[in-house]
């Protein structure tokens, strides 16, 4: 399923075509990439589970924002997300690229994902997703995505 949803993002991510809307379509063109039709159905569907988070992003704005907290990871989030997965997860709130609502929006993207090694580059790849399918975190996703493709390769945190 992550390969598929990696398709997605890097052969639509900046189309000005609706596709995304036409599941026939999409499920057609996916399967004669080579997907499976499951693979294709979960991606889909997590991409739509995205899309609901949108919408209700907006009653979560109303928390304020001025209280911090420390946040404590599930033993099945820390099975799934690594010692380094949740170090980088913290690195980008301090820095400001996550706000606590995107962070919990990436999380539970990123515990949809079946990968049974879940690595940190899996998860930037995941809060690439989020940030882009999210309206007011176009220079989180600019600054982390040239986080990614910094052309140092040095170490990002």
């Amino acid at each position: 399923m992550f390969k598929c949803l990696m398709y997605l993002f890097e052969n639509y991510i900046h189309s000005e075509l609706n596709v995304m809307a036409d599941h026939k379509l999409l499920t057609d063109e996916l399967t004669g990439a080579g997907f499976q039709k499951d693979e294709v159905f979960k991606a889909l569907a997590w991409i739509e589970r995205l899309s609901g988070m949108q919408d209700n992003r907006d009653a979560s704005l109303l928390i304020n924002k001025s209280v911090s907290s420390i946040r404590i990871y599930t033993d099945l989030e820390a099975l799934h997300l690594d010692m380094e997965c949740r170090g980088f997860l913290h690195f980008l709130e301090q820095v400001g690229v996550l706000a606590p609502e995107t962070r919990e929006m990436v999380i539970d993207r990123a515990l949809e994902i079946e990968n049974r090694e879940f690595s940190v580059e899996d998860l930037k790849w995941v809060i690439l997703m989020v940030l882009f399918n999210l309206s007011g975190q176009e220079q989180a996703f600019t600054q982390l995505e040239g986080l990614m493709f910094d052309a140092g390769g040095g170490v990002m945190h």
